[in-house]
C-alpha cells in the first residue's frame, strides 16, 4: 500500500488534487446510491385536511422578482411547486399523538427537501452535505428549527440554478464549513472526504490515504498557508481551478439537471398563463 501511495504522490500536486476531486465526487455518489433502499416505502395517502402553503402577499412576489433571477411568471410556477411540496410534507407527517391529526407543516420539511435534492436535482451525495445544505438554505449558518418557507425556497433555487460564480462559491463554502466558523479546517476536510470515499477491501488503514488527500487538497486551497481555508482562499483557488468548487462533495445540480428543471418551470408557466 505504501508503494502505491508513493507512486501516486510522485505526480504533481495539481494533477493529484484534481484527480482526487473526481474520486471524491464519484465515490460519494456511488456510496449514496448504495445506501438508497431498493424498495422505497409507499407514501401515505394525503388526508382531506391538507395544509397547503399559504400564499404570501403580492409584495413578497414583487420583492423576489427584483432580488432573485426569476421573473414573476416563474415565481408563480415556483409557488405552485412549493404548495405541492408542502402538501407532500403534510401528507407524510407523523401524527402528533395517537388518534390525532398530523401536525401542521407550514413549509417544506427536511425529508421533502432531501427528496427534491435527490430526485429533482440528482444530488446523490453524502448525508453530511445534504444536512449542511438544509441548514444553510433554511435558516442561515446558525441553524435552528422550522420548515423551509417560500421566500427561502426561491432564494436557494436562484443560487442553485442561476447564481453568479460568487454566490455558488459562497454556497459551497458554507456547506463545507461544518461548524460555521468561517474556515474549512483539516478536521472538517477529513470528515467530508472520509465519509465520501468508499473503503477498499484489504485497506489496513484507509484513514491514512484520506489524510494524504487532505494535505494535497489543502495545498491547493490554502492560499495564504495558515493551515485553514478561508472564503477568500477558497475563492482564489476556485478561480484558478474551477473543478475545486465541489472538492468535498456535490453541492450544486449539474448543468443538465438545472436546464431540465428550468424547462419544466417554463412549461408549467405556459400552462398556467
Amino acid at each position: 500500500m505504501a508503494s502505491k501511495q508513493q507512486q501516486s504522490l510522485s505526480i504533481t500536486a495539481t494533477t493529484i488534487a484534481l484527480r482526487g476531486v473526481r474520486i471524491f465526487l464519484n465515490a460519494g455518489r456511488a456510496a449514496a446510491e448504495r445506501r438508497v433502499p431498493e424498495t422505497p416505502a409507499p407514501k401515505a395517502k394525503r388526508p382531506k385536511s391538507v395544509v397547503q402553503g399559504t400564499r404570501p402577499p403580492q409584495k413578497v412576489f414583487d420583492t423576489l422578482a427584483k432580488t432573485t433571477r426569476f421573473n414573476k411568471n416563474e415565481l408563480e410556477a415556483l409557488f405552485s411547486m412549493y404548495k405541492k411540496l408542502v402538501m407532500s410534507a403534510q401528507a407524510t407527517a407523523p401524527p402528533a399523538a395517537i388518534g390525532q391529526a398530523p401536525a401542521k407543516v407550514d413549509g417544506i420539511d427536511q425529508g421533502t427537501f432531501r427528496d427534491v435534492m435527490h430526485n429533482t436535482f440528482d444530488l446523490v451525495t453524502e448525508e453530511t452535505i445534504l444536512e449542511r445544505a438544509w441548514v444553510t438554505w433554511e435558516r442561515g449558518p446558525t441553524g435552528g428549527e422550522g420548515a423551509l418557507k417560500f421566500e427561502a425556497w426561491v432564494r436557494g433555487l436562484s443560487i442553485l440554478l442561476r447564481g453568479t460564480d460568487e454566490e455558488r462559491m459562497a454556497h459551497c463554502f458554507a456547506v463545507y464549513d461544518l461548524n460555521s466558523d468561517g474556515f474549512i479546517t483539516r478536521d472538517e476536510m477529513f470528515l467530508l472526504l472520509r465519509n465520501a470515499l468508499l473503503k477498499q477491501p484489504g485497506d489496513e488503514d484507509p484513514d491514512e490515504g484520506v489524510r494524504d488527500l487532505v494535505e494535497l487538497v489543502l495545498k491547493k486551497l490554502d492560499v495564504d498557508k495558515d493551515g485553514a481555508v478561508s472564503l477568500d482562499d477558497y475563492r482564489q483557488a476556485v478561480e484558478q481551478e474551477p473543478l475545486l468548487l465541489e472538492a468535498f462533495g456535490q453541492c450544486l445540480p449539474t448543468r443538465r439537471q438545472a436546464t431540465a428543471f428550468l424547462k419544466t418551470l417554463s412549461a408549467n408557466n405556459n400552462k398556467s398563463s
